[in-house]
């Protein structure tokens, strides 16, 4: 699976260079939802059928290799519906919300130029504010020494400080990422607190917004897992292999995290099951605590596909 566009070229071209700032309104869908409900193929059903193209918004989707783990959706699954932002970081390194910002900016813009539905679709909150601009977030230079400190700590006392500190982004974060853990601190260093989502806009569009919950998740989150499962160990297997390090494995979250403690045998595959189970469950509910904060989205099940496209053909007007 690759990006339809190069991203060294996207990010060689300036975001306000397509559409200029007296270019009428344009209309983007925006799909949301917690993990394992149906995003990718309601995405690809209505890029099918209001002649969209899709951008994807998942944090580990981003990155070349991690397809299994990830759900990443396969090209026979596309259906020929060009697919943005898949497998453009090298997993080895840090990919910032920052770059995700600067590079689906580019793609939403050229895929409106060309006449055709911008489709953000994916799990990662964070990722959609971002580039819809609902979250203006803070130019916090990065401080060293900090870090350095806060890097011999382990993510449960980093977790624990973060409470302490600030209980409102605590509610919201991944508390086993350690990198957003130490970021998040390394805010509240300069602020005080990680400032309260500030809206940033972008001009030029407008969000029509989709939510997608099923009312059996917990059972899809388990079935996916096992259906899964052996492809993952696999993967893990093959990505250690090529020189991705358990310890980057387990900063990558979820599906690696627990991969890699079972490929060096600090788990049993009964236990990466149940814990992985577990922390999936949890991630979802995370998810849903962060979208439910957008008044702006409309919920649905997969079963209302009908309601669905009503819904987006009279917000498309």
């Amino acid at each position: 699976m690759v990006d339809v566009h190069d991203s060294k070229s996207c990010g060689a071209i300036h975001e306000s260079s397509i559409l200029s700032p007296g270019t009428m309104i344009k209309k983007v869908l925006v799909i949301v939802g917690p993990t394992s409900s149906g995003k990718s193929d309601l995405a690809v059903r209505l890029a099918k059928k209001f002649n969209g193209e899709i951008i994807s918004a998942d944090s580990r989707q981003i990155y070349k290799g991690l397809n299994i783990g990830t759900g990443k959706i396969t090209k026979q699954a596309m259906r020929g519906v060009p697919h943005h932002l898949l497998d453009v970081a090298n997993p080895k390194k840090q990919f910032s919300v920052a770059d995700y910002k600067r590079l689906a900016r580019h793609h939403l813009r050229y895929i409106a130029s060309g006449g055709k539905l911008p489709i953000i679709v994916g799990g990662t909150g964070f990722y959609i504010d971002a580039v819809t601009g609902k979250t203006n977030f803070p130019n916090v230079p990065t401080n060293t020494k900090l870090r350095a400190k806060l890097g011999k700590k382990s993510v449960k006392e980093l977790f624990q400080i973060l409470k302490k500190k600030d209980l409102r982004r605590a509610e919201t974060i991944d508390q086993h990422n350690k990198i957003r853990l130490i970021r998040a601190l390394e805010i509240i260093n300069a602020l005080g607190s990680v400032p309260a989502r500030q809206s940033a806009k972008l001009t030029g569009f407008n969000f029509i917004y989709i939510g997608l919950k099923p009312n059996d998740l917990n059972n899809r989150i388990h079935a996916r897992l096992l259906q899964r499962l052996e492809g993952m160990i696999r993967e893990g297997k093959r990505l250690y292999k090529q020189g991705l390090s358990y310890k980057r494995m387990y900063e990558l979250g979820l599906e690696y995290r627990y991969i890699s403690m079972y490929l060096q045998n600090q788990i049993s595959k009964q236990e990466m099951i149940e814990r992985l189970y577990a922390a999936i469950r949890h991630y979802a509910k995370r998810q849903m605590t962060w979208f439910k904060r957008n008044k702006e989205i409309r919920w649905f099940t997969k079963k209302e596909y009908i309601e669905i496209e009503k819904h987006i053909e009279r917000m498309l007007g």
